[in-house]
């Protein structure tokens, strides 16, 4: 009878050493899959300055030309946020480019409109842009022009 409670002692021993050594063994995997963040997100984030490859100078222009047209773009710092983009909204929309919801967001109808607004200065600059709501280096070439004079 000796034997039995020997081989018990030691099967449950072993149980007991297993179950804790294979405890161990995951939880390093179940601390890091908490940590673990994905490689991709799928949200779209919008950008909080948006300059359309105009650099701060030429930001500055464009914020005060809005500004002189009556148009607030809110502090003239070179950084096209939302407020300078809704000021921009409000001058295409009002001379009827369509820019669509005063959002500050620069999406594609902001875009077309400002397509449309540049091939005005065709003749002058030289802008034959395809009204496409994407802004390609076209479309950035046209605007980095278009905003050269200073404020």
């Amino acid at each position: 009878m000796r034997p039995n409670v020997w081989t018990r002692t030691l099967v449950s021993v072993s149980a007991v050493v297993g179950l804790a050594a294979g405890g161990l063994a995951t939880a390093g995997t179940s601390f890091a899959a908490q940590d673990a963040k994905p490689a991709v997100k799928s949200e779209v984030t919008i950008l909080a300055v948006n300059n359309l490859g105009l650099n701060t100078e030429r930001a500055k222009n464009w914020q005060c030309w809005l500004r002189d047209r009556g148009y607030s773009p809110g502090t003239i710092d070179g950084q096209l946020g939302t407020n300078s983009w809704k000021a921009a909204q409000r001058f295409l929309n009002a001379r009827g480019h369509n820019a669509g919801t005063v959002d500050g967001i620069v999406g594609p109808d902001t875009i077309r409109a400002l397509q449309r607004y540049l091939n005005l200065f065709g003749d002058i600059f030289d802008y034959h842009l395809d009204v496409d709501g994407v802004a390609g280096p076209a479309t950035r070439s046209a605007f980095w022009k278009f905003n050269g004079s200073g404020c």
